[in-house]
Order: structure tokens, then C-alpha cells, then sequence
């Protein structure tokens, strides 16, 4: 059998540099802590609305009501969770918008500029949220929404531009494993914004937000001084001059050709050692380009189920088995959990055969059986752990791959070899298209809830399950038959 290149080149991670190594953490920390923040807004919402309404406390001291009244938002709990509840729709939603504009910048203008600056711009949009805010005692529903809006634009900036970096840093050879890895960074970021919020949640809930806002800050002057975007910026050859000294480095693994033998590779880097300045292609013709549409159509559907997970799962562990706030909280960890091994293990499978789409089909697959399993989980910590860890290997597994290592691939096909001009603007697509999915899904898996239970909720999630193997049928059944005819030539030759 002819091992694919991650084999034939010796041990993978032999062939990176300490520049390599120093790319692959700040990129992972960079939107670890761009995660932190989003989580710590998520940790807080208890203590926010009791300080929205701080009438429940009204209850030994007697006030007049015009003075206490001018000291809250809400008149009750249950509608300032109505409102952080419309919070996260907003930042969503614009979140979702924010990734097809800074996938374009990012394109345009300097990745590490780009990056540098939402990072220090959204710690400080979350800086005047929560510290600047309670400090003033001003509490004004409108400036929230626009802080959010405005935050959810930012923090856009950061998935399109660290994707970009790490396709520029590592090639096709490995892309699945190494961002399989990389791609853990959203889970990091996860516990350490509950870890971050929860050290200081006892001196008031502004103190959150301030930690995690002076993190992020920190880290967006780290990367402005110490992000090098492209190996060419020190002289090393890209990824793209590198592989092309491969015999199959122009064979992508995301493959427009309807038969492999027909294939021929499509050089755009000029001869010689002169390299040319290309320009960044635009929106249109990077959603023309072979797989995007497919591929965001089936992210859009993988996200909703994705993100409802991170949204809804310690509410439902609470509110279905009646378990502590707390301990749901740390048993929705072992989704993470499950999400990090199944990216890292698919994409090495999807290394090895040089092929994404069969091996996301077949964790997909699997995924409607670990879904109907969980729905039917016993009242029992353990069971639903493993179950609930066994439904993040096969839903978050693949939906880390297709936001990482497929993007990459998406932005660096055969259509524009030579160019990294069209990576971020692809992510942009990807990541935006599944980002409105998971926005309308928050909505629509509440109204199922309050009016069908959660039962239904998981049919739902089944649905939309089989909708993400639906959109990539096609790339499903052309690669597999790819496989096959690689398989065919191979015995004959012998």
C-alpha cells in the first residue's frame, strides 16, 4: 500500500520548527481566550440578574420605590433571563455577520493586525459591559445590545485569521491530526473562563469581566508583537513551494475532478525563486469555489446541534434529572471532552486515506445512533457521561473538523494554488453560514422545549444531523468512489 504523505516523510511532527510550535500556541490561546470571555458572560447570568433586579432584595430595608426602582432594569428575574437570553441571540447573530466582513479584511490586510485588534477591541467592548457599567451604576438595556452587537462583531475577527495562520503554517500532510488537535482550543477556552469567573465571582460579577477582559487584552498585545502570520515573513519557504516537491501534493482533499487520473495540477507560483503578490480573491468566487457552498450548507446544520449542546446541556441536565446547578456544570464538561478526542482522532483517519467527507459521513452516521442513545439516558451520572462524551466524539468531532482543517483545505485547493489570499474569506463563509445556524437554532430549541418536551428536541437534533450528511452527499459519494478507483489501480499495478 502507498502510505500518504504523513507516512513517507517521516515522523509528522519531525518537520516542524520551534516557529511551528510557537504559531500552533498562539493561535490555540489566542481564541482560547476569545472563548474564555464568551463563556464568563455565560457563568454570570445568575448573578447579573439578581443585580437587574435587585427588588428581590428588597425585602428588610425600606426604600422608597422611585429610588429603587431607578437601580434596576427588570422587575423580575424571569425577564432580565429573558433578556440575557435575547443577549446571546444578538451577539450570534452578529457574530455570524461579523465572520463573512472579517474574513475579507482578513484577506486584505494583515492577519495579525486584524486579530490584534478585535482582541484588544473586544476586551475592551466587554470591559465597559460589565466593570465600567456597575461601577457607574448605570444599567441601560439599549447600551447593552449595542455593546453586544458590537462585541459579536469583533470577536469575529478572530476564527477567520487564526485558521488562516495555521493553513498558511501547515500543510495538507497532517492538516487533519495537527488541527484536530489545534482545534481544542474553544474547549480550553471553555474551562478557562469558568475557571477565570469562578476565582473572583465572590467580590461581584463586574470582577468576571474585568479578569477575562485584562486577559484578552494582554493576549492581543502578545500577538501584535509575536504572531508571525506566514513562514515567508522569515525568509522559510511556504507550504505550498515546500509540497510541491511531492508527487501527490497537488492531489487535494477536497477534489473537484470527477476522476482522479483525469486530474492535473494547476500551478499558479511562477518559476524561479521570484514569488508574485496575489490578489485576494472575492466573496462570489470564494463561494464558487468546489465544496464552500456544500460545506457551510452542512456546518449551518452540524453547528445548531453543536452549539445547542454548549447552550442548553447543563439546563437540561438540571431541569430533566433535577441534578445541582453545579454538578451539571461539570458534567457537561465530558462533551468537550468527547469533541477533542473525535477531532483528533477523525482528522488522523481523514490523514491517512487523504479524504474528509467519507469520515465525516461515517462519524455523522453514528452520530443519529449516540443521539437517539442519549435521549434515553438513565437517571445516572456515570451512564450519562460516557453517553454524553460518546455523542460529543461523533457531533463535536466532526464539526471542529469541518471549521478547521476542512476550511483550511477549502482555502487552499487546487483553483487557487499560490495564493493564501482566499483562506480567511473561506473560513469567514464557513464559520458564518453554521454561526446563523446555531443563532435560529437557540430560538427554535426553546420553542420545542416549552411546547413538546425534550424528546422532541432531540428528534430535532436528529433532523438537522441528517440534513449535515444530506449537503455533503454529493463530495460523499465522489470521494468514496475515488477511494475505490485508487484501490482498483493500486491492485492492478501490482
Amino acid at each position: 500500500m502507498a502510505w500518504p504523505n504523513i507516512f513517507q516523510r517521516g515522523t509528522l511532527f519531525s518537520r516542524f520548527s520551534h516557529h511551528h510550535v510557537v504559531v500552533f500556541l498562539l493561535t490555540f490561546f489566542s481564541y482560547s481566550l476569545l472563548h474564555a470571555s464568551r463563556k464568563t458572560f455565560s457563568n454570570v447570568k445568575v448573578s447579573i440578574s439578581k443585580q437587574w433586579t435587585p427588588s428581590a432584595f428588597n425585602k428588610s430595608i425600606r426604600l422608597p420605590v422611585e429610588i429603587w426602582s431607578s437601580n434596576h432594569l427588570f422587575p423580575s428575574a424571569e425577564e432580565a433571563t429573558l433578556f440575557l437570553g435575547t443577549l446571546d441571540t444578538i451577539f450570534l447573530f452578529s457574530y455570524a455577520v461579523g465572520l463573512f466582513i472579517s474574513g475579507i479584511v482578513g484577506d486584505r490586510l494583515n492577519l495579525r493586525w486584524v486579530l490584534s485588534f478585535g482582541m484588544c477591541s473586544s476586551a475592551l467592548v466587554v470591559f465597559v459591559f460589565g466593570p465600567v457599567t456597575e461601577w457607574l451604576h448605570f444599567y441601560n438595556k439599549g447600551l447593552y445590545c449595542c455593546l453586544w452587537i458590537g462585541n459579536g462583531l469583533l470577536q469575529s475577527t478572530g476564527w477567520p485569521c487564526v485558521v488562516a495562520v495555521m493553513g498558511n503554517w501547515f500543510g495538507k500532510a497532517g492538516r487533519g491530526v495537527v488541527f484536530g488537535l489545534w482545534s481544542a482550543c474553544a474547549s480550553v477556552g471553555n474551562i478557562l473562563g469558568a475557571c477565570l469567573a469562578s476565582s473572583v465571582l465572590q467580590y461581584g460579577y463586574e470582577y468576571a469581566f474585568l479578569v477575562t477582559a485584562a486577559v484578552q487584552f494582554a493576549g492581543g498585545i502578545i500577538i501584535f508583537f509575536g504572531l508571525l502570520v506566514s513562514p515567508e515573513e522569515i525568509g522559510i519557504p511556504g507550504i505550498e513551494a515546500e509540497e510541491n516537491f511531492e508527487e501527490d501534493s497537488h492531489r487535494p482533499l477536497i477534489n473537484d475532478a470527477e476522476n482522479e487520473d483525469e486530474y492535473e495540477p494547476n500551478y499558479s507560483i511562477q518559476e524561479g525563486s521570484t514569488i508574485t503578490q496575489v490578489k485576494a480573491i472575492s466573496f462570489y468566487q470564494a463561494c464558487c469555489l468546489p465544496g464552500v457552498i456544500p460545506y457551510s450548507l452542512a456546518y449551518a446544520c452540524l453547528k445548531l446541534v453543536n452549539y445547542s449542546f454548549f447552550f442548553w446541556l447543563p439546563f437540561y441536565l438540571s431541569n430533566n434529572f433535577g441534578w445541582k446547578e453545579a454538578e451539571a456544570d461539570k458534567l457537561s464538561i465530558w462533551y468537550d471532552v468527547g469533541g477533542i478526542i473525535g477531532g483528533t482522532l477523525q482528522g488522523f483517519v481523514s490523514d491517512v486515506l487523504q479524504k474528509r467527507a467519507p469520515v465525516l459521513a461515517l462519524s455523522l452516521l453514528l452520530a443519529v445512533g449516540s443521539l437517539v442513545g442519549y435521549s434515553r439516558s438513565p437517571n445516572d451520572k456515570s451512564i450519562n457521561a460516557l453517553l454524553m462524551a460518546v455523542t460529543g466524539f461523533f457531533i463535536g468531532g466532526p464539526s471542529n473538523m469541518i471549521s478547521s482543517a476542512i476550511s483550511a483545505d477549502l482555502g487552499h485547493q487546487e483553483l487557487i494554488q499560490g495564493s493564501s489570499e482566499a483562506l480567511a474569506t473561506v473560513t469567514g463563509i464557513v464559520d458564518g453560514t453554521g454561526s446563523i445556524g446555531a443563532a435560529v437554532g437557540q430560538y427554535l430549541v426553546s420553542l420545542i422545549q416549552d411546547n413538546l418536551g425534550w424528546m422532541w428536541v432531540f428528534y430535532f437534533f436528529i433532523l438537522m444531523t441528517s440534513c449535515t450528511i444530506l449537503f455533503i452527499s454529493p463530495l460523499i459519494v465522489r470521494e468514496i468512489r475515488h477511494l475505490t478507483q485508487r484501490r482498483q489501480a493500486h491492485s492492478l499495478s501490482e
